[in-house]
């Protein structure tokens, strides 16, 4: 006993000094046993009424009796579990490790052990690799116990202190050889547990570390990725030119402003996620009393925010250049069709003066008429430069000009009345060459024939149709049959090539010099009116005069007496002739 407690030291790490290896007699024994004795006091083991004698005299029951108090002390004392005493707290580990398994139910350290099961279930728990529990017959005990004898001493380095039948014939097991065979396992077990949560332990850290690791490698990856971007595209806003044109300057502006709603955006989220991402491996590394985590160079937060400020202040110098560029382009459109109008306009009145100006014989005037008319045909086509430069302030959204008063629409119907007011000009000169010629009518005549051509002339051709020459006669009191009416115009139209202003002329005086006499007119407008100093709207209608002639008469002849519905005939035919 003595060289056990010297060798493997069970209870202390404390020599126990010299002591005889070899003793032969029964004094050297005796010091022996004395010196064992005193080193167990010395370790708080109170020892009761045994002393040298008794354990060289091979008192047993003394004997077992300090074994068990040595086991209580040194294997036992020391299992604690919720503050139970050791035998307790060692039925409370027991029952914890046990629970949920099937035919197991560990109440005490004696029938509980008898069927192996106990046993078996208690390995399996902590090393289900040793034990297949599920297919243990539950009903042969010498069979289960014996195989947790053996697995506990192969695998688990516990000695068999008990034999099978120790724990299956026993009436009842031996409670104190029960629990120090289970102390057995617990301390094993313990170590392993000891062990597994220093292996938990290592492997927490190297996993903290590891995701320490990936997150740094993430954040410097991405950070040198979103840095490259912003430089490039810093560089890119920078670098960009214009063409000079509307449409550039505009889908410029389309792209930065796709830019900001597209890639920038990503990039600010982007940037939150990196400091989020910074703060979460310097939080987690100040958690586990870890030392800073410090960037390359270049990586740091403070140089993300740097050149996220360099990239604002591009975009800012970028976007005030796109619009100061549009802004240009717009007051330079706004010039250039002012420009255009206002040069138009004024080429336009210069025409229209030199028409309204014309004087001298009316040959020259007649001449110069036309010359005018030649040269509005090149001119309406630069027309169309207006219409294409105010087509482009259109499309660059140009809508106010105060350089110009002038629109495409308003020059274009300018246009159209000095075209109109030539072709009238040339008309009204060709008459006039032909009323000149007219010598045999009185200037009432020639004025009344030329009102009257004028105001059937509905189409400003300076010609006559069959319908309104037809009316013409008509409101001058000229009535021939449908047949007869078509005869003349045709005949007109085969001499002149149209009823002219001439054609008509001349047609009147060959009427007027056979037929046609104030006293002839009268005679007409008297039978017409029944005798009536007047005629009315139903007379005039009543004798099938077409409806313009009625309508000129009606404007052309005096009212009498204030009526609206009496025309006076005879105030006006005074008044037509001379």
């Amino acid at each position: 006993m003595f060289y056990q407690f010297n060798r493997e030291t069970p209870i202390g790490d404390v020599s126990l000094g010299r002591y005889n290896k070899t003793p032969r007699m029964r004094v050297q024994k005796a010091e022996n046993v004395n010196k064992a004795l005193e080193f167990i006091t010395s370790r708080g083991v109170k020892l009761t009424n045994i002393g040298p004698e008794d354990i060289i005299d091979g008192n047993v029951k003394l004997i077992l009796g300090m074994i068990w108090t040595l086991i209580l002390r040194f294997t036992i004392a020391d299992i604690s579990e919720e503050g139970l005493s050791a035998k307790e707290g060692l039925l409370l580990w027991c029952q914890r490790k046990t629970a949920g398994y099937q035919e197991v139910d560990v109440q005490d350290f004696g029938y509980s052990w008898s069927d192996g099961l106990a046993l078996c279930a208690l390995i399996h728990h902590h090393r289900p690799d040793l034990i297949d529990y599920a297919s243990l017959d539950k009903t042969d005990k010498y069979t289960n116990t014996k195989l947790a004898f053996d697995v506990a001493e192969k695998h688990l380095g516990i000695p068999q202190l008990l034999d099978v039948e120790d724990l299956c014939d026993a009436n009842p097991p031996d409670e104190r050889s029960v629990m120090t065979y289970i102390a057995s396992f617990f301390h094993a077990f313990s170590s392993m547990d000891q062990q597994e949560t220093v292996s938990r332990r290592i492997e927490k850290f190297a996993d903290l570390m590891y995701s320490v690791w990936l997150s740094r490698n993430d954040y410097e990856k991405r950070m040198r990725a979103l840095l490259a971007e912003w430089s490039e595209k810093t560089a890119t806003l920078a670098s960009n030119v214009f063409d000079g044109t509307y449409a550039d300057a505009k889908q410029q502006l389309i792209e930065f402003q796709a830019y900001k709603n597209a890639s920038k955006r990503q990039w600010v989220s982007e940037k939150q996620d990196l400091a989020m991402l910074y703060t979460n491996v310097q939080t987690k590394l100040r958690t586990y009393g870890l030392r800073e985590y410090i960037p390359p160079e270049g990586l740091e937060l403070s140089n993300m925010d740097e050149a996220w400020s360099a990239l604002l202040a591009a975009e800012a110098t970028r976007s005030k250049s796109i619009n100061a560029q549009i802004r240009e382009i717009k007051e330079s459109l706004r010039k250039k069709f002012a420009n255009v109008a206002n040069n138009f306009e004024r080429r336009l009145r210069d025409l229209s003066n030199e028409l309204a100006n014309l004087d001298g014989p009316l040959e020259d005037q007649l001449t110069s008429a036309k010359i005018i008319q030649t040269r509005l045909g090149p001119f309406a086509e630069s027309l169309k430069d207006v219409a294409s430069t105010e087509q482009e302030c259109l499309a660059a959204n140009v809508e106010e000009n105060d350089y110009t008063i002038f629109t495409h629409q308003d020059l274009q119907f300018e246009l159209e009345l000095v075209i109109q007011n030539v072709v009238q000009k040339i008309s009204f000169i060709d008459n006039q060459i032909v009323a000149r010629n007219m010598s045999n009518l009185t200037p009432a005549q020639l004025e009344q024939f030329e009102s009257t051509f004028r105001y059937f002339d509905r189409n400003e051709t300076n010609t006559l149709e069959l319908a309104e020459m037809t009316a013409a006669l008509a409101s001058l009191g000229i009535v021939y049959s449908e047949e007869d009416l078509i005869t003349i115009h045709e005949q007109l139209t085969e001499d002149y090539g149209a009823v002219t202003f001439e054609a008509f002329i001349n047609l009147l005086v060959d009427i007027t010099e056979d037929q046609t006499s104030p006293a002839q007119l009268r005679d007409a407008f008297r039978g017409l009116a029944g005798d009536k100093p007047f005629v009315t709207e139903v007379d005039l209608r009543a004798a099938l005069l077409p409806p313009t002639a009625v309508e000129y008469l009606q404007q052309a002849m005096p009212r009498r007496g204030g009526s609206d519905s009496e025309f006076d005939y005879e105030a006006w035919l005074d008044d037509v002739f001379a």
